[in-house]
């Protein structure tokens, strides 16, 4: 990314706390895409087998780990007294062995309210971090619509344990 700001004016790289952007919006519009496709499928190869997600967008080209959003995201619930009373996390692959950790510890610390539920799932029964496994996208899909309309019926008192659906890899 380094080489590319400087060969390409008017482009920066902007360092958040969970993200690495190239932003290229002060450049010559058809140079700087040319320069944000290269660094695209160079940064999709090279992080190809680790816990980040690439992503470009308008005149950006920007990483995320997902662990550090997550980490981000629960300690700034935390900080403004709004911790979580339930968490579910879906992966399908090994980049998301960390995130269940994440999870999981943040049930053992304050980051989550006392009486949170929390679910880290794994797509398809393997080895896993997480607790639970779901099937395939057919059962998350079917999750999903059992939490909405337990959501919608709140008011109601209508409730569904995503325990039913999920299955416990105990």
């Amino acid at each position: 990314m380094s080489l590319c700001t400087e060969t390409t004016e008017g482009s920066f790289i902007d360092s958040k706390e969970s993200t690495l952007v190239w932003n290229y919006q002060y450049a010559d519009p058809d140079f700087g895409s040319c320069q944000a496709k290269e660094i695209l499928d160079h940064l999709e190869s090279v992080l190809a087998n680790e816990p980040v997600t690439v992503k470009s967008g308008h005149d950006i080209v920007e990483g995320v780990n997902k662990v550090l959003v997550a980490e981000h995201l629960l300690e700034t619930m935390q900080q403004q007294g709004t911790a979580p009373d339930f968490v579910l996390c879906i992966g399908d692959d090994r980049s998301d062995e960390d995130i269940f950790e994440v999870i999981m510890s943040a049930v053992s610390s304050s980051s989550l309210s006392p009486v949170a539920d929390v679910f880290a799932c794994t797509v398809g029964q393997k080895p896993s971090k997480a607790k639970y496994y779901l099937e395939d996208n057919t059962e998350i899909l079917r999750m999903l619509q059992g939490l909405a309309s337990a959501s919608e019926h709140s008011a109601k008192h209508v409730s569904i344990s995503p325990q039913r659906i999920i299955i416990d890899r105990e």
